[in-house]
């Protein structure tokens, strides 16, 4: 423990700085450093954490509700992969003009992709529900 001005002084004698580490302990902590390179360190240490974050972004999967065997399959496998990734989906089965007389159909779709989907570790955020013409589910890792 060293007063504050000789402590300046002992900084500025090895042409350093007094950085202030910790005020709100008692007593508060200083280092003699230099405040470019413990500026530097910080900075550095903040993007390394950033570059381990993982955004979390929303994928969307459209589909009519008259779709065929084969672009099914392409659909389920690609909404697995996004799940594995660890990004949220949304599913829209649209329709079109008078295909909003056969919405029952895109319901149908949609409960069957999440039947399909039932095995994958994934939750249910948003229950198939009609949103103006389409019919909307998200899904969560």
């Amino acid at each position: 423990m060293v007063a504050t001005s000789k402590a300046l002084l002992m900084a500025e004698d090895k042409g350093l700085d007094l950085i202030l580490v910790s005020p709100n302990q008692e007593p508060p902590v200083a280092k003699i450093l230099d405040y470019g390179k413990y500026k530097y360190e910080i900075e550095k240490r903040a993007k390394e954490s950033k570059k381990k974050q993982h955004t979390v972004e929303i994928k969307e999967i459209k589909v009519r509700y008259k779709i065929d065997v084969n672009d099914y399959n392409v659909k389920i496998n690609s909404i697995k992969k996004f799940l594995l990734k660890g990004n949220k989906v949304k599913v829209v089965v649209m329709l079109r003009g008078r295909e909003m007389q056969h919405s029952h159909l895109a319901y149908d779709l949609a409960n069957r992709f999440l039947t399909d989907l039932e095995g994958e570790k994934m939750t249910v955020e948003k229950k198939p529900s009609m949103d103006g013409r389409n019919v909307v589910f998200i899904l969560t890792p």
